[in-house]
């Protein structure tokens, strides 16, 4: 391979950097950009104080960092094997999940009437952040576990709580989510899982459902599945799908495992990456119907299933910040570690400089470390607007709230898993040809990061909610609310006057003004022209996330500049400014002007 890169130095085999929870950031962000800090003010995390805060933190980022991170090569390395029905997991992982089950993880955001400790959302995600970072196929679990909690706490009934959340709660039993049929991608009207009714209260589920993750394994030994299934007289469409609670043991009247259900694994995917994560293909019914009992009422299963879809979008944003965090704290290592070439300054004869030095290797670990943090920014918002949602004492702060959250989470899953591809991609690219072979581990993290666009609803279909569904919302008021925000941010930066801030007060200015014509745009534009709405979505997305990741950037950056991280704060929110909002008048553009050659592209595509 003439040209390639071929030396070795730097590299250790397995012994590859391991991973360190950026804790600090964590917390400056929780702080001074999601609002943590009034959060607790306004007594709506009474169970919150900066120690507390501190210490969960501190001993989630132990966990991660000694426990699950050396793990992610292994799970990488030897995967999943399906055997006889049974998925057995990679050598340490069954010990690892026993661990932070039983160091009470699994039960931190769970309603305490059933044994949670009902800590808000965005501790929660912080946390839920580090175990990404550590081992993303690990964390994948227990995520949907945490979504399955919420589905049933909202809307199952009280035999089903009881028998089912203390153990989902406590990690003793594991959650899944089972929507995808080979058929029926992310178009639910397509789905032909059955659900016949026994007349006891149970129903006999029949069909196939794929793509389900950890849908069996040996971590725990019970798993409870939510299935989506349609009964006999329901309506067509998405209005005749029900939700079912499916266990894959049955559960006798004194708590006790009873007979396995009528269900089986019948498959494992073969996948690019998150190759420790089960993938499953499951069978319900090769013997007459696996037992299920109804969640919520008939034909309204979307609506429960969303409780639990919403959560999981958040989550999976969470991780796209995970990845990214993992892929630059190692491509920064290596930039420390590799020497090629000499500094501009060095004198004649010295020898190579660490790569560090090169201003391209540095603009690439900046634009890694910005977009990190910008998207960091962005998922964490969500969160806290999320606990609003629910704690607030009046309903018009409420209802703020949780319009506040629809709208920054499609933002935030699409942005974030977008930015969790592009900053693995850079890491590679940091490493040179030692990048683009498994050995230095730079690989798995861009293979591990490409699956997040896809989840829990495509990148663009997060576009398409956003534009569609969000922006309307109060008659596209509370749109105008964030947009207010930032503006005001954008001020708070002019007033300032801080030379470290650059050009940022003019970028975001700029970034904001693009925003905001292009919101009215597409809300003018609803009525009359879905198509071209459509053609726009996914650039207004993204214009979207550059306005709201660089202000809160640099909110955390005129919060900070007094602390000890306040420099790398001020360069990080200055490079987001001054280099990555450049594109926000080309996205305006995109938005209201590229319909016409979306649509005149048709011709290309023409038999």
């Amino acid at each position: 391979m003439a040209g390639c890169d071929s030396g070795k130095a730097g590299v250790q085999g397995d012994n590859i950097m391991s991973y360190r929870a950026p804790v600090a950031d964590i917390l400056a962000t929780m702080r001074h950009v999601a609002g943590l800090d009034r959060l607790i003010a306004d007594g709506l995390a009474p169970e919150l104080d900066a120690d507390m805060v501190q210490a969960v933190l501190d001993e989630a980022a132990k966990f991660a960092g000694d426990v699950l991170a050396p793990l992610n090569r292994v799970g990488d390395k030897h995967g999943c094997v399906l055997k006889d029905g049974a998925v057995t997991t990679p050598p340490g992982w069954k010990d690892a999940y026993t661990a932070w089950a039983g160091a009470g993880w699994n039960a931190l955001p769970a309603p305490p009437e059933h044994g949670g400790q009902g800590l808000p959302a965005l501790l929660q995600s912080a946390c839920i952040e580090m175990w990404n970072s550590a081992a993303f196929a690990f964390a994948l679990g227990p995520l949907l576990t945490v979504g399955a909690i919420e589905a049933l706490h909202a809307h199952g009934s009280e035999h089903l709580k009881e028998t089912y959340l203390p153990r989902l709660v406590s990690g003793e039993w594991m959650g899944t989510m089972n929507l995808t049929e080979p058929q029926a991608g992310s178009d639910l009207n397509a789905l032909r899982a059955k659900a016949e009714p026994v007349g006891d209260g149970t129903y006999k589920i029949t069909g196939q459902k794929i793509y389900i993750t950890y849908g069996e394994h040996d971590l725990t030994e019970n798993i409870v599945h939510l299935v989506l299934a349609r009964l006999p007289d329901a309506p067509a469409g998405t209005r005749g799908i029900s939700l079912f609670l499916v266990p894959k043991y049955l559960v006798k009247g004194d708590g006790s495992l009873g007979a396995h259900n009528d269900l089986r694994c019948s498959g494992i995917e073969h996948k690019l990456g998150i190759h420790a994560s089960p993938t499953c293909s499951m069978a319900y019914g090769d013997k007459g119907g696996a037992i299920g009992w109804l969640i919520g009422e008939e034909n309204r299963g979307l609506a429960c299933m969303f409780t639990m879809m919403n959560n999981a979008r958040l989550n999976v944003a969470l991780q796209g910040v995970a990845i990214a965090e993992r892929a630059y704290q190692q491509a920064l290592h290596f930039a420390r570690e590799r020497r090629q070439g000499t500094a501009l300054d060095a004198p004649k004869g010295a020898p190579m400089s660490p790569i560090l030095v090169h201003p391209d290797v540095r603009r690439m670990l900046m634009e890694m470390r910005a977009k990190t943090q910008g998207a960091r920014a962005i998922a964490y918002q969500v969160a806290e607007a999320l606990d609003r949602s629910h704690r607030a004492d009046d309903a018009a702060a409420r209802k703020a709230a949780a319009e506040r959250a629809a709208i920054l989470t499609p933002v935030a899953k699409a942005y974030a898993t977008d930015i969790g591809v592009e900053v693995a991609s850079t890491g590679i690219q940091i490493h040179g040809g030692m990048g683009y072979v498994e050995e230095t581990g730079a690989a798995q993290h861009l293979r591990d990061a490409r699956i997040a666009t896809i989840y829990e609803g495509t990148n663009g279909i997060q576009a398409i909610d956003l534009v569609l569904r969000k922006l309307p919302l109060s008659g596209g008021q509370a749109v105008a609310d964030l947009i207010a925000e930032m503006r005001g941010v954008v001020a708070q930066v002019k007033a300032a006057n801080t030379p470290g801030f650059g050009h940022s007060a003019a970028r975001l200015g700029a970034a904001v003004d693009a925003l905001e014509r292009a919101t009215r745009w597409m809300l003018a534009t609803m009525g009359s022209d879905q198509g071209a709405i459509l053609a726009g979505a996914t650039p207004y997305l993204k214009l979207f996330a550059l306005a709201q990741g660089g202000t809160g950037l640099a909110r955390k950056a005129l919060a900070t500049r007094t602390e000890a991280q306040g420099t790398d704060d001020l360069a990080t929110a200055r490079f987001f400014a001054d280099i990555l909002t450049t594109e926000a008048p080309a996205l305006e553009l995109a938005v209201t002007e590229g319909a016409g050659a979306i649509a005149d592209a048709a011709a290309v595509f023409a038999a």
